[in-house]
C-alpha cells in the first residue's frame, strides 16, 4: 500500500475530485486486472480506449481513477484525477510507486532502427565480464544481473520497466542497458526515467505503419535525446545522415562515433572473414568474432559507451575481443558439406541489405547465396516490395515465405513482396508460404560452400498467425534440416 499523493508526485493534474490523502494498493492500466483499492489509469491506446472501462473498474473496487476526461457519473468515495496524457502520467506514477529506481543506477538507452539488441546485449555481456552487477532490458529478455525474465516488447510498459529496475536496485545492480523503441518513446513508457546516457545507432525505413512518415519516426527517436539531462551523455553515429540531427537540441554532453568521417570515436576495418574481423579502434588492433560493417559500428558504439562510463580502454578492448554473437544476429552454422546457414533478425530493408552486403563481400564468387525471407503482417506494408527487390537483386536464389502473418494473409504479403522484383530477377524467386518448407527447399537447393540466409525472425522462437503463437525457431530448424539432409 502507498499514499496516493506520493504516487502522483510530478504528475500534472488538470482537475481533482476526491482526496489524494488515501492509501491505495497498486497501479493498473489494464481494466481486467483492477482489484480492491487499486488506481486505474485510463489510456487511449492504439487498439482500445481505457476510458470505456472506468465504470467497470470502479465496480471492481478501484479507489482512484486517472483519466484524460472525467466521467459524467462519478461515484462517491472514489478519487478522480484528470491529466493531459494518461500514458505519461502512468510512467511517472510507476516510477514513484517503485521508488524512482532509475536514479539509483546508471541507465543507458540504446535507440535506432538496427543494432539496438546487439549493442545493449553486448554491453551487458561486457560489463558482466568486467565484474559488475548489470541489468538488461531488451527485445530478447530482461536480465536482473544473473536472473532472467521474459519480455514481449522491445520497450516494455512503464510498470514492467520500473518493477524490474526496482529488482535491479535490490540486487545491487550498478549499470543497466535498455533498448528504447520509437513506440516506447511515443507511448511515453520512458517518462520519469533518469538516463545516464543514450546511444543512437542508425535510422532507416521501419514502423511507417505506426508513425506514418519518416520525419515523424526520426523526430520521435530524437525526443529521447532532447529530454536527456545535462549530466548525461549523448552518443551518436554520425556516418548516418540523421546522427547529428539527434544531437541538435540535447542538453547532454555530445559525443560521436564513425567509420567513415571524423568523430570522437573512430574505427577502421582492416580484415573481414566469415569467422571474424580485425578492427582498429583508437590506434589499437582488435579481433572481433562479430563480422560485417554493421557489427563494426556496434563494436565501436560499445567501446565508446564503456569509455564514457569509466572503464579502462585497454581492458575494454580485451573484453570486446571475447564477446559472442547475440542469438539471431548473424548466427551461423556450417554443415559437414560446408553449407553455411545464417539466421538474422533483418526485418527492415536496410538490415537485409547490410547482411547481404556482408555475405557478398566475404564470398569468393563461386558459391550461391540462397535467401529465405518474409515480412510481418499488421506492420509497415511499404517496406515489402523494397525487401522483395533487395533479396532478389542480391541473392542467386530467393524464397519468399511467411514471417509472422498475424491477422493478414501470408499469401497476400508474399504478393506484395513479389511486386518489388525486377523482371530480370523473376526467374531467381520461389514463393513457398509454409516457412519450414521454404527453409527445407533452401537446404535441398544448396550444395557445398553455398550460403543460406534465413532472415526476418532471428531470435524469435514462435510463428504468430491470427493471434496464436506456435513454436518456430529458424536456427534450430535450419540446423536440423542440414544435419538430416547430410545423413
Amino acid at each position: 500500500m502507498m499514499l496516493l499523493k506520493d504516487i502522483l508526485y510530478g504528475v500534472g493534474l488538470s482537475a481533482v475530485s476526491g482526496t489524494t490523502n488515501t492509501m491505495v494498493n497498486t497501479i493498473c492500466f489494464d481494466s481486467r486486472k483492477v482489484g480492491m483499492d487499486d488506481v486505474f489509469v485510463a489510456i487511449k491506446g492504439t487498439v482500445t480506449d481505457g476510458h470505456k472501462y472506468i465504470a467497470k473498474t470502479v465496480d471492481a473496487g478501484a479507489k482512484a481513477i486517472v483519466c484524460e476526461e472525467l466521467p459524467k457519473n462519478m461515484v462517491n468515495g472514489v478519487t478522480y484525477l484528470e491529466v493531459d496524457n494518461g500514458a505519461k502520467a502512468l510512467a511517472i506514477m510507476a516510477s514513484n510507486f517503485y521508488g524512482n529506481p532509475s536514479k539509483n543506477l546508471k541507465l543507458v538507452a540504446v535507440t535506432g532502427t538496427n543494432g539496438k539488441t546487439t549493442v545493449s546485449s553486448l554491453l551487458y555481456q561486457l560489463f558482466k565480464r568486467a565484474g559488475y552487477k548489470v541489468g538488461l532490458i531488451s527485445t530478447i529478455k530482461i536480465m536482473v544481473d544473473d536472473e532472467q525474465y521474459a519480455t514481449s516488447h522491445t520497450t516494455p510498459d512503464a510498470l514492467v520497466i520500473n518493477k524490474h529496475l526496482s529488482l535491479m536496485n535490490d540486487a545491487g545492480v550498478e549499470f543497466c542497458f535498455m533498448e528504447v523503441s520509437s513506440h516506447g518513446i511515443h507511448q511515453k513508457r520512458t517518462e520519469g526515467l533518469v538516463f545516464e546516457g543514450a546511444i543512437f545507432t542508425n535510422l532507416s525505413h521501419d514502423h511507417l505503419d505506426y508513425h506514418k512518415t519518416f520525419a515523424e519516426y526520426r523526430d520521435t527517436k530524437k525526443k529521447l535525446f532532447d529530454n536527456l539531462p545535462k549530466k548525461a551523455f549523448a552518443l551518436s553515429n554520425i556516418d548516418d545522415k540523421n546522427g547529428l540531427v539527434m544531437l541538435q537540441n540535447t542538453k547532454a554532453k555530445k559525443y560521436t562515433y564513425a567509420l567513415k568521417t571524423y568523430a570522437d570515436y573512430r574505427a577502421n576495418i582492416l580484415e573481414n572473414q566469415f569467422h571474424g574481423q580485425l578492427l582498429k579502434i583508437d590506434d589499437n588492433e582488435l579481433w572481433s568474432k562479430l563480422i560485417g560493417d554493421f557489427n563494426a559500428y556496434n563494436m565501436l558504439a560499445i567501446y565508446a559507451t564503456a569509455d564514457l562510463l569509466g572503464l579502462e580502454k585497454m581492458e575494454t578492448l580485451r573484453l570486446l575481443s571475447e564477446l559472442e554473437n547475440v542469438d539471431g544476429r548473424f548466427q551461423y552454422y556450417i554443415s559437414k558439406e560446408k553449407i553455411t546457414a545464417i539466421v538474422d533478425y533483418a526485418h527492415t530493408p536496410d538490415a537485409l541489405k547490410n547482411v547481404l552486403d556482408t555475405i557478398n563481400a566475404l564470398r569468393t564468387g563461386n558459391e550461391n547465396v540462397i535467401t529465405v525471407v518474409g515480412c510481418g503482417g499488421d506492420r509497415d506494408k511499404s517496406k515489402r516490395p523494397v525487401m522483395g527487390h533487395i533479396a532478389s537483386e542480391m541473392s542467386n536464389k530467393t524464397i519468399f515465405t511467411s514471417d509472422n502473418p498475424r491477422t493478414e494473409s501470408a499469401a497476400l504479403i508474399i504478393e506484395e513482396m513479389e511486386a518489388g522484383v525486377e523482371p530480370q530477377n523473376i526467374k531467381k524467386i520461389l514463393s513457398i508460404e509454409n516457412r519450414e518448407q521454404a527453409i527445407k527447399t533452401a537446404c535441398q537447393l544448396a550444395v557445398g560452400n553455398d550460403i543460406i540466409l534465413v532472415a526476418g525472425k532471428g531470435h524469435e522462437t514462435y510463428q504468430e498467425t491470427n493471434g496464436e503463437r506456435t513454436d518456430f525457431d529458424d536456427f534450430k530448424i535450419v540446423k536440423e534440416l542440414l544435419t538430416s539432409l547430410n545423413k
